[in-house]
């Protein structure tokens, strides 16, 4: 598959994966870390720093694997994606191509797989294939998560045009509150005991 020929404009304001799936967790968190630019001090937190320690991990393996049971038959490792038309950006584990010639992301989480997939991480696979199929102009049918405390668990995730649809709503909601728009307080209280911003929430 060929890459587009659209460029990223490095000036413009682009939505990350992780910037979403902060956002789906709470919104007030994006309006006081982007509307508000106050910092939310991230190296403190415990699941991101091991999280940085897993992918650095698996960078140092085998480079040549393909998951055959997959249907994998190439693959880009650490790929920097982006959408002009959507305004977001990301880098993906991996780009892999399939014996059907489709595409899809892959990528590595420090986490158990405990029966369900989060909508957190549905939004962010969301998310990489709205650019792999923008960039690679290809079809993107499904994804996999790997969750490494779960001995490297591999879990397929269907794409459809339903989930895609609102996916566009929540960026444009996105937009609205890095403008200044000032969202509504999560209704999961359980999430607030430590949010770095919970002593100036306006409940």
């Amino acid at each position: 598959m060929k890459s587009s020929q659209n460029s990223f404009d490095e000036f413009e304001y682009y939505i990350t994966p992780s910037d979403m799936i902060e956002f789906l967790y709470c919104k007030r968190f994006i309006y006081y870390m982007k509307s508000l630019d106050i910092p939310q001090f991230e190296e403190r937190r415990f699941k991101v720093q091991k999280g940085k320690e897993v992918h650095e991990k698996k960078e140092t393996q085998n480079k040549q694997y393909l998951r055959k049971k997959l249907g994998v038959v190439d693959k880009k490792i650490d790929v920097d994606l982006y959408s002009e038309k959507f305004k977001i950006k990301g880098i993906v584990d991996e780009v892999v191509t399939l014996e059907d010639g489709s595409m899809a992301p892959l990528d590595y989480k420090f986490a158990k797989y405990d029966e369900v997939i989060y909508k957190t991480y549905r939004s962010q696979m969301l998310l990489y294939s709205l650019m792999i199929k923008e960039m690679y102009n290809c079809e993107v049918n499904k994804s996999f998560i790997v969750y490494s405390r779960s001995k490297n668990l591999v879990k397929g995730i269907e794409i459809n045009e339903n989930d895609l649809e609102k996916l566009k709503k929540n960026i444009n909601e996105y937009f609205k509150v890095v403008k200044g728009y000032f969202p509504k307080a999560t209704s999961s209280k359980s999430r607030c005991i430590d949010c770095c911003y919970k002593n100036i929430c306006i409940k």
